[in-house]
């Protein structure tokens, strides 16, 4: 199943109507939908390099647009919906020990997961599970997911298809690597 979800996400590229299936795939992505919108994206943007940044701009309206309704099911629908979606990603057990670490992380987990391959839709649900901030939610969720979806289309654009391999097999662990990097660093300031 999703393999045909990625094929058909794939085919979505060509269409002429890409755009609107990039906002689409981007705010689903952001509340339920399996397949990252780097998927729709990264062809998007090989087959017109000159419209890279707005590509990126549409991923990430449609990407905070449906973060927001991440964050309304966890705050409105968590004990049917978002209980539905912890558990189809297998999220559930670790509720309690994030929700305690979360009132003084929540931030830092939002930029996390949203410029990194973590399900964001499990911190969108969850951040409105837990009632974090709406503005924080919503700031943390812009700069994480433009700053994805930006750097993405920065790539693509300067480097063309050589870098689509870099960037569909590595970069997820270079945004990883980079927010361990900017985690530890705030937690060692609050220590030294």
């Amino acid at each position: 199943m999703l393999r045909r979800l990625y094929d058909w996400t794939m085919g979505l590229a060509a269409h002429r109507h890409a755009m609107a299936a990039l906002f689409g795939v981007s705010f689903i992505e952001s509340s339920v939908f399996p397949i990252p919108p780097d998927v729709l994206m990264i062809p998007m943007v090989l087959a017109q390099r000159a419209r890279a940044m707005a590509i990126a701009l549409v991923a990430t309206a449609g990407s905070v647009l449906g973060a927001l309704l991440g964050y309304w099911i966890g705050a409105a629908l968590m004990d049917t919906v978002g209980q539905w979606v912890l558990t189809a990603y297998g999220k559930q057990a670790a509720w309690q020990d994030l929700a305690a670490r979360f009132a003084e992380y929540g931030g830092w987990a939002v930029l996390f997961a949203a410029l990194t391959p973590f399900p964001f839709k499990v911190i969108t649900i969850f951040s409105g599970a837990v009632g974090l901030p709406l503005p924080l939610f919503l700031l943390t969720s812009v700069l994480g997911r433009a700053g994805r979806f930006f750097i993405v289309a920065g790539l693509l654009w300067r480097f063309g298809p050589p870098i689509r391999i870099f960037i569909e097999e590595r970069l997820g662990l270079v945004f990883t690597l980079f927010m361990v990097a900017l985690i530890g660093g705030f937690i060692a300031l609050r220590y030294l």
